[in-house]
C-alpha cells in the first residue's frame, strides 16, 4: 500500500480562517490524507492566509516564505496559498510570490484534495482572476438561499452521508428549530460536518454565517467574502452537537455580521431563537456570539444575550469610532451618547456584561476635535477589551480615494496616544471586577503559566484570561475536585495584572458546577 501523503494547515488571522481551515482538513482526511501538525512534516503546506489588512498580508507572506524554506531540507516538497489573501489577490499574488507551488481561492476548496495531487505530482493549477464576490448573490438577501448553492461558503460545508463516516463518525438526525421560517427546508437525514478539529481545545467556532452587506469604506471584505448569507439554523444546530461530542465545552458564534443573521431566511429574529436551541445542546456549556453591530442590535436579542442560562452576556461591538462625522465618512451609524446609551441598556439588564471593541484612528477628515470625541466615548464606555489601528488604504476602498488623508507621523502618533489611553482604561475595569465571581472555563493547568481560563467576558486570544492563584490546591485530587482543561469552575477575582484576573478558586466550585449541569441534563 502506497504511503499515504501528509498535508499541514498553517492557519493565520480571525476565528472565521480557523473553522475554513478545519473544514479543509475534513475533506482532506476524508479523501485519505493524512493530517500533520508542522509543516516541516507534510509533503505539502497549506497556508490558510489573511488579507484584511497591512500587518495581516505581511504575517501571510512571510508564513508562505518560511514554509518555502523548508523544502529541500526535509519532507516539504510544496507551499499553497489559500484563504483570504489568495482569493483577494488570485494572479498578482502568484505573480509576486513564485514560492508559493499554488494560489487557490474559494472555489477550489470543494476540489481541495484534487488541487493538492495536481501540484505535488508537478502539474500547475491556474491561480484564479479575483472578481468581487458579491455580485454572485441576488441583491435582495430573500433570493440568495437558492440561488447561493453554486457559490462557494468557506465553513458552510457539510458532508455526504460517506463522508460522515470517515471525517466524524454517524450523527443522528437533527431536528431544525420549530420557528424555522416558512420556506427554509430543514436538513434532513444523519450527517457530521465536513470537519476535523485541529487542536484539542475545549473551545471552537462555529460559523454562522458568511459575508457582508455593509458598505464601510474602509473595508474589502464584502468584495472577497461575498454577500450576507445564513446558515440555516439546524446546520448549526447539528456542527454544534459533534463538537460537543469531541469534547467542546464553548462555541463561539462567528461571521462577518452576526446581527443580521436570518435576514435572508425571512426572520432577522432568528438568532434569538437559535441561541437557547445551542445552549441546550448536551456537553455545551457557554455560547459566545460575536461580530455584533451596533446600529443593527435590537431589545429581543440583548435581552436573550443577557438572559439565558449558557450564553454568555458578551458583546463584541464594531464601533470603529465615535465621532458623527467620521462615522458617516466611514459609512456607518451612531455617536457618542447614543453608543454610551446602548452600553446601559446592556448593563441595566447584566452589570457583569463583558464588552469588547475595535477603533481605527487617523481616518482620512479626522480631527483633532474627533479624536477628542472618541477619547470621551472611551472614557466612559468601560469596555473589557480595546483594539486600537491606525488608519491605511485599503486595496478596492472607497476611503482610499478619499483626498483628505493625514500624514503617516500624525496616524502613528494618534495610535500611539489613544493605544495609551486604551490599555489604561481596560486595566482600570479589569480593577472594577475585584471581588466578583466568575464562572471560568479552564483551559491550561500545570503549564509555565500555572493555570488559567477565560470567564464570560473573554473571548479567545483578544480580551485577556483569568490566572489562578490557587490552582495547586486543586490539583491531584479524587474527589470531583480536580481540575482539569475543559471544566467549568467558580472563581473570586482577587488582583489584576493588566487586563488579565487572577482570581481563587472557590471550594466546592468544580463539584458543584458539574452537579448542576447534570441535572440540568437530566430535566
Amino acid at each position: 500500500m502506497p504511503e499515504r501523503r501528509t498535508v499541514a494547515l498553517v492557519t493565520l488571522g480571525c476565528a472565521r480562517n480557523e473553522v475554513d481551515s478545519e473544514e479543509l482538513a475534513g475533506r482532506l482526511e476524508a479523501d485519505g490524507w493524512q493530517l500533520v501538525e508542522d509543516a516541516e512534516d507534510a509533503d505539502v503546506a497549506v497556508v490558510n492566509t489573511c488579507g484584511f489588512v497591512e500587518a495581516a498580508k505581511k504575517d501571510s507572506v512571510d508564513a508562505l516564505l518560511e514554509a518555502n524554506d523548508l523544502k529541500g531540507h526535509g519532507r516539504t516538497q510544496a507551499v499553497v496559498a489559500v484563504g483570504c489573501m489568495a482569493e483577494r489577490y488570485g494572479k498578482e499574488l502568484a505573480e509576486a510570490l513564485p514560492e508559493a507551488d499554488g494560489v487557490l481561492g474559494f472555489d477550489d476548496y470543494a476540489d481541495i484534495s484534487d488541487r493538492l495531487r495536481t501540484i505535488l505530482n508537478g502539474g500547475i493549477h491556474a491561480s484564479h482572476t479575483p472578481r468581487d464576490r458579491r455580485k454572485l448573490l441576488p441583491i435582495s438577501p430573500a433570493e440568495r438561499q437558492g440561488a447561493g448553492a453554486g457559490v462557494a461558503l468557506p465553513g458552510h460545508g457539510a458532508a455526504t452521508d460517506t463522508d460522515a463516516d470517515r471525517v466524524a463518525g454517524p450523527v443522528e438526525p437533527v431536528e431544525a428549530p420549530a420557528d424555522l421560517p416558512e420556506g427554509v427546508a430543514p436538513v434532513s437525514g444523519p450527517r457530521a460536518p465536513l470537519r476535523r478539529r485541529l487542536d484539542g481545545a475545549p473551545v471552537a467556532s462555529v460559523k454562522l454565517a458568511s459575508g457582508c452587506d455593509r458598505r464601510c469604506t474602509f473595508c474589502a471584505i464584502p468584495s472577497f467574502r461575498g454577500s450576507f448569507i445564513s446558515r440555516r439554523p439546524s446546520d448549526v444546530l447539528n456542527e454544534t452537537r459533534w463538537l460537543a461530542e469531541q469534547g467542546v465545552k464553548e462555541v463561539m458564534l462567528v461571521s462577518e455580521n452576526n446581527t443580521s443573521y436570518g435576514k435572508d431566511l425571512g426572520d432577522i429574529r432568528l438568532l434569538e431563537s437559535l441561541l437557547p436551541e445551542l445552549a441546550d445542546v448536551d456537553g455545551i456549556e457557554r455560547v459566545r456570539v460575536s461580530y455584533l453591530q451596533p446600529a443593527e442590535m435590537r431589545p429581543g436579542l440583548i435581552d436573550v444575550l443577557t438572559s439565558t442560562p449558557k450564553v454568555a452576556p458578551y458583546f463584541d461591538l464594531s464601533f470603529q469610532h465615535s465621532a458623527p462625522d467620521v462615522l458617516r465618512a466611514m459609512r456607518r451609524f451612531g455617536d457618542t451618547d447614543r453608543f454610551l446609551e446602548l452600553l446601559d441598556t446592556i448593563r441595566s439588564k447584566a452589570p457583569q456584561a463583558g464588552v469588547r471593541s475595535n477603533f481605527i484612528v487617523g481616518f482620512p477628515g479626522e480631527t483633532e476635535a474627533d479624536l477628542a470625541e472618541l477619547e470621551r466615548f472611551l472614557t466612559h464606555a468601560r469596555l473589557d477589551a480595546i483594539g486600537v489601528f491606525g488608519y491605511s488604504d485599503e486595496d478596492g476602498t472607497e476611503a482610499a480615494t478619499y483626498e483628505n488623508k493625514l500624514d503617516e507621523d500624525v496616524v502613528e502618533a494618534r495610535l500611539v496616544r489613544v493605544s495609551r489611553l486604551a490599555e489604561e482604561l481596560v486595566s482600570q475595569r479589569a480593577e472594577e471586577r475585584v471581588g466578583e465571581t466568575v464562572h471560568v472555563l479552564v483551559e491550561s493547568v500545570g503549564g509555565e503559566d500555572g493555570a488559567y481560563g477565560r470567564g464570560a467576558h473573554q473571548a479567545p486570544e483578544t480580551d485577556g484570561q483569568v490566572l489562578f492563584t490557587n490552582f495547586e490546591d486543586f490539583v491531584g485530587l479524587t474527589s470531583g475536585e480536580e481540575l482539569s482543561v475543559g471544566r467549568m469552575v467558580e472563581a473570586k477575582v482577587v488582583g489584576t495584572e493588566g487586563v488579565d484576573l487572577l482570581a481563587e478558586l472557590l471550594p466546592g466550585s468544580i463539584s458543584s458546577l458539574a452537579r448542576s449541569h447534570s441535572e440540568e441534563a437530566a430535566r
